[in-house]
């Protein structure tokens, strides 16, 4: 059988790598039940298919036939194309060569192979009728054989492993693993190829016959099924068998990796990792020292976090063994798992508790560098002198004082309650010391926290205080500048009055009754000049001692009492000119009245001469006082009302002159007033 495969082998590569396909019939007569040894014993027919290769290759396969089986090889058709070799090629005559080469050559054509093969032995592409697909049975072959070594191999060297683990089960639990009892080659895809193998066995065609004709398996292949099966169960046994010892050898490995790391990781924690947290318990002074403290223990929680992650494996692998449900190790997995818990939970509240206390010192630093430059930033509010422009910019000045004023409090009381959570905190360090002796260390980090807070207390007070004074200040500052403000609105309106009494005061009245009227209203209006003249002096009498109290002097009490004053006599002139106007103009329609009305009870006061001379020289006198300016005290002039309004004022005196005149004719010749009639 070896022979045969190596033959094929052979004529296969041969075949493969020049394009030539050699077939052997008589093998095929070899593997069909239907034919008798005493055929087999004439030894085998070979087939060159020369149609497609060159001459050199077909003597190369007649001379490798030589080499390899010459004993088996009766006799060698080498089939010749349709275009023979050249003859130069072939001078080398084959059956001249027949002792030497132990078989038999011949060149023939395609069809004329019947002459020397029967045609049920020939395939299809030689014109005959055999049904065969030689790769097939060639890879199955391959495939029987190779499933067959490695099974035989894999099943001794399961046994060996399996009875040595009965065998030494207990010795194996005290010593390491040894790594070199893995068998060779692997056990699951020896099961898959013998799967594989059985499947094709089994089947009732070639997977690669062409045309769906039927054939029946030949006795090699018939006899491979069972053995193929043998081997299969005994495999699954053995390998069943290996998982088991496997994973008993892999368990216990297990267990024992997990108890060295559990122990690495508690020894560690409770040595190393505790000391760096026994050395760290201050607080720091400020933030970059807080700060500092912070880098320093993310260093120390960044190598725990290395020996964490370990607990979080083993954890997890413990948790597994404990789901397999194995009683013998359960107990001690169990106190494993609550060991290491209970070290590392201890660990990392100590961490946490640590950085709570680094954040909470960050915190309360912060806030009290925050109030130190408000107060800084308040003090510096407080030492600038105040030279504000006006009221309003004194107004914002003081509501800035009092927001900063505020803003601090607001600072203070949450350093307060910064200060009391950080406290609070120090006092539960005692409870994570490990027996560690932290009075001495906890008094300078209560007495730091302490000191803080009083101090920023002490600054605020004395804020608070200058605060007051400069509120107080502040305040008469802006009643200074509101008294100022308000002297120089009653200079204006006091101007206003006199412009008013100058332009719109003009008219005198077109009768006695309307001027006393007209009179009447300009003293009430002088009442309302003297209140504001008033209440000029009295804010200008305020500012000085406003200016007294804040010890500086008024910018408008210089100029506003000399304008207060000398608009206050503009006014007083003014008035008094308009008051004699109006005196002058009552006592001239006074007189014209009674001599313009018919009197007849009082003839001998009509026909006074003096009247009617004291009438016109009153209604003259008045008349020229109209084109008279006021003239101040500075020497500057003014006029009541513009010319027009004037010369309607002067018309209608004349008018009255007139009508006076008019009577005093009448009366002096009364005929003519007969004749008129």
């Amino acid at each position: 059988m070896t022979s045969t495969r190596t033959f094929l082998e052979l004529v296969c590569m041969l075949g493969g790598r020049r394009g030539g396909l050699v077939k052997s019939p008589e093998l095929l007569v070899d593997l069909n039940p239907r034919k008798s040894e005493k055929c087999k014993a004439r030894g085998f027919t070979v087939i060159v298919d020369g149609r497609k290769s060159q001459w050199n290759v077909v003597k190369t396969v007649v001379v490798m036939l030589q080499n390899v089986v010459p004993a088996e090889v009766s006799l060698v058709c080498v089939v010749k194309p349709d275009e023979f070799w050249d003859k130069k090629v072939t001078h080398f005559c084959f059956w001249k060569e027949k002792d030497r080469l132990g078989f038999e050559v011949i060149l023939v054509s395609a069809n004329k192979l019947t002459r020397y093969i029967e045609p049920c032995q020939l395939t299809e592409d030689f014109g005959g009728s055999l049904t065969y697909d030689h790769m097939d049975w060639l890879n199955k072959r391959l495939v029987f054989e190779k499933f067959t070594k490695e099974s035989t191999s894999l099943l001794d060297e399961l046994a060996l492993i399996n009875n040595g683990s009965d065998k030494g089960n207990q010795q194996e639990k005290e010593r390491s693993v040894d790594l070199n009892f893995l068998p060779s080659v692997d056990p699951e895809m020896v099961l898959q190829t013998g799967h594989e193998l059985l499947s094709e066995l089994q089947q009732r065609r070639f997977n690669g016959s062409d045309g769906g004709v039927s054939w029946s398996p030949m006795d090699d292949e018939l006899l491979a099924q069972p053995q193929v099966m043998k081997l299969l169960d005994s495999l699954r046994e053995q390998y069943t068998r290996y998982q088991e010892v496997c994973r008993q050898r892999s368990k216990r490995t297990q267990l024992e990796e997990i108890q060295q790391k559990v122990m690495q990781v508690v020894n560690w924690l409770e040595g190393p990792g505790s000391e760096q947290l026994r050395a760290q318990w201050g607080i720091g002074d400020s933030i970059r020292a807080s700060q500092a403290l912070q880098q320093k223990h993310e260093e120390i929680e960044s190598q725990h976090s290395e020996w964490f992650a370990v607990y979080v494996e083993l954890n997890q692998q413990i948790a597994a063994l404990l789901n397999a449900g194995d009683e013998e190790d359960l107990v001690e997995l169990k106190s494993l798992q609550q060991q290491l818990s209970d070290v590392c939970y201890r660990q990392a509240s100590q961490l946490e508790f640590r950085q709570n206390l680094l954040q909470a010192a960050l915190e309360f630093h912060g806030v009290a560098q925050d109030l130190s430059q408000q107060l800084d930033g308040l003090l510096g509010m407080l030492c600038v002198d105040v030279a504000p422009a006006d009221g309003a910019s004194i107004q914002q000045t003081l509501k800035l004082l009092e927001e900063k004023l505020k803003s601090v409090d607001v600072g203070l009381q949450g350093l307060r309650e910064k200060g009391q959570g950080l406290l609070d905190q120090i006092s539960n360090q005692a409870s994570w010391a490990y027996g560690k002796d932290v009075t001495i260390e906890n008094k300078e980090n209560v007495d730091h926290i302490q000191g803080v807070m009083e101090d920023m207390q002490l600054r605020k007070q004395r804020c608070e205080d200058m605060v007051d004074v400069r509120r107080l200040k502040m305040l008469q500052m802006v009643q200074l500048f509101k008294c100022e403000e308000d002297a120089a609105q009653a200079v204006e309106w006091l101007s206003e009055l006199l412009d008013a009494l100058l332009k719109t005061h003009i008219r005198l009245g077109d009768d006695a009754q309307e001027t006393k009227v007209l009179l009447e209203k300009h003293r009430k209006f002088v009442d309302v000049a003297q209140s504001t003249y008033d209440y000029g002096r009295q804010l200008l009498q305020a500012t000085v001692v406003l200016c007294q109290s804040l010890r500086c002097t008024s910018r408008s009490s210089g100029d506003t009492l000399p304008r207060l004053n000398r608009v206050w006599k503009q006014f007083t002139i003014a008035s008094e000119e308009r008051v004699h106007r109006l005196e002058m103009a009552i006592a001239f329609h006074s007189n014209a009245e009674k001599i313009l009305q018919d009197c007849p009870e009082e003839p001998e006061a009509i026909n006074d001469e003096e009247q009617f001379d004291e009438i016109e020289a009153v209604g003259k006198s008045l008349l020229d006082r109209l084109t008279v300016p006021v003239v101040y005290p500075d020497g500057t002039e003014q006029y009541f009302g513009s010319p027009s309004d004037m010369a309607s004022t002067a018309e209608h005196i004349r008018d009255r002159m007139k009508l006076v005149n008019l009577k005093r004719q009448q009366l002096r010749h009364p005929e003519m007033v007969t004749t008129e009639s």
